[in-house]
Formats: structure tokens, sequence, C-alpha cells
């Protein structure tokens, strides 16, 4: 389409039926009502996929101690958990951190301090990957001196 026609198009002076060589007539036949935000209903939701591959994190901001119970129940289902403690008072901050130290304990996995005040609980057969020995090079763009 040239850019005359584009412009005539886009001032509503003649029709655009260009759009249609674009339109996929498998597109419309498998769409379903219940998938939202979905654009394209052959590709699968990400949280179903990444369900179905045990490829959750979950993450928690906890309130208070009370909300250590949904915790633990992502950790036992084997779902690594990044807890961010900075919106809780100290002292209720230290309970739960113990909470997890004793949670990772017992169920075999490891808990790992990310940044101040928050944590990565990983179960047992979950691998931890640390990008620090890639990222200190000794020469490259960083290292200006």
């Amino acid at each position: 389409m040239g850019s005359v026609r584009k412009a005539s198009a886009w001032l509503g002076l003649v029709d655009d039926n260009d759009d249609e060589r674009y339109y996929d007539d498998d597109y419309a036949e498998g769409q379903e009502s219940g998938d939202a935000w979905v654009t394209d209903p052959r590709v699968k939701v990400a949280s179903e996929t990444a369900e179905e591959k045990g490829r959750r994190i979950g993450t928690v901001t906890p309130d208070s101690f009370r909300d250590a119970r949904g915790i633990g129940e992502l950790f036992r289902d084997g779902v690594p958990v990044i807890i961010n403690l900075t919106s809780m008072e100290a002292a209720d901050a230290k309970r739960v951190v113990d909470f997890a130290a004793g949670l990772t304990f017992g169920l075999r996995g490891t808990i790992e301090r990310v940044a101040t005040r928050v944590f990565l609980l990983t179960p047992a057969n979950t691998e931890i990957v640390s990008g620090e020995a890639a990222g200190r090079q000794t020469d490259g763009f960083f290292n200006q001196s």
C-alpha cells in the first residue's frame, strides 16, 4: 500500500482492505471465551505451562507472621519462594526468617539471602546457578582502571 493510499485510509477517505491478507482463519475458529488476555489461542498460557514443567517461583511479601503459612505451603509443594521482608517490623521479620530456616532444614532445602531483608528458599531438587563468575570479567566495559 502506497503512502498516499495509507494516508487516505487513515483519514477515512477510502476503505482499507489490505488488512484482510493478514487475517488468519484458524485464529477465529480456535478462540475460547475463557482465555482472557490470550491473543493467540494456539499459545498456552505461561502459568499452565510453567506448572506442568515445574518451573514456578513464588514471591511472598508478608505483612505479619500470619502470612508465613503461605510461604510454607508453596515451599512444601516444591516451589522456590522469594520472601521480601522489607515491609515488616524487625521482630516479625526475624520470626519469619526463623520459620523459613526451620522449613528449609526440615524439607532439606536451602535458604539464601538475596538482598537486605530478601531471601530465596529453594527445595532440595532445585539447583541455584550464580551469575557472579560470568559477570566479573577482568577485561571489559566496566573495568575502566
